[in-house]
C-alpha cells in the first residue's frame, strides 16, 4: 500500500525518517518497476539546521521544492558527482526533508543488476549515490515529483521495526554545521 500524503506532512522529519526504515521505495520507468526496503535515512530539519538546505530559509533554484507541503521527491547533485534522492516533508514554506542513504533491493533485481553491472548485490544500493543509479533516479525526471504518483512512490509492507532494530547516529558529510552535525539524526536498521 502506497503511503498517503499524511504521512508525509507531519512536522518532525526525525520522527519521519524513522518511520521510513522497512518502507520500501519503488520508482517505475520505461524499463520496469524496481524497489526495495529502506535500511537508512538521515533527517534534515528546517530553517534551524545548519546541515539543511533549507537553512535560514534559504530560496533557491534547487531548494525551492524543499518549501513544498510533504510529499514531493527532491532530488539533487551532491559534489558534482552523485544524485542524492530525497523526501521533502512537514508543511508547506517549512524547509525539510529525508535523506534516503541506503536501499535492500526486493524488487526489479534484473533490472538493478543491469545498472550495477559488475558490482556485487550488497553493495547495490547501499549508499545514496547507489540508491539513485540502481533504482534510475535522475534530477530531470524525478525531481519536484508527488510521492503519491505512479512513477516513484513508498509503498507500507507490513515490515515490522522494532526500536531495537534501529541505531541512530550523526549523520555523515555535514561537520561544516557545528553543533548540528552532531545531532543523532542518521537511523540504520541492523541487520539481524
Amino acid at each position: 500500500m502506497k503511503l498517503s500524503v499524511q504521512t508525509y506532512l507531519d512536522p518532525d522529519p526525525v520522527r519521519i525518517a524513522r518511520f521510513l526504515l522497512g518502507r520500501f521505495l519503488m520508482v517505475r520507468s520505461s524499463e520496469g518497476v524496481c524497489g526495495g526496503m529502506i535500511t537508512e535515512t538521515e533527517a534534515y530539519g528546517g530553517s534551524e539546521d545548519k546541515a539543511c538546505h533549507g537553512y535560514a530559509n534559504r530560496r533557491t533554484a534547487r531548494t525551492e521544492i524543499m518549501f513544498a507541503p510533504g510529499g514531493r521527491a527532491y532530488v539533487y547533485l551532491c559534489y558534482g558527482l552523485h544524485e542524492m534522492f530525497n523526501i521533502v516533508t512537514g508543511p508547506a514554506e517549512v524547509p525539510q526533508a529525508v535523506l534516503i542513504r541506503s536501499v535492500e533491493i526486493t524488487d526489479g533485481e534484473a533490472l538493478v543488476a543491469a545498472r550495477r553491472k559488475g558490482i556485487e548485490r550488497k553493495n547495490w544500493a547501499n549508499g545514496p549515490g547507489r540508491v539513485t543509479v540502481a533504482l534510475g533516479i535522475h534530477r530531470k525526471f524525478h525531481n519536484t515529483l508527488d510521492l503519491t504518483g505512479d512513477t516513484i512512490w513508498v509503498e507500507d509492507r507490513r515490515v515490522v521495526v522494532t526500536p531495537k532494530q534501529i541505531i541512530a547516529t550523526p549523520r555523515i558529510g555535514v561537520n561544516y554545521a557545528g553543533a548540528w552535525a552532531k545531532k543523532p539524526w542518521r537511523f540504520v536498521l541492523k541487520n539481524d
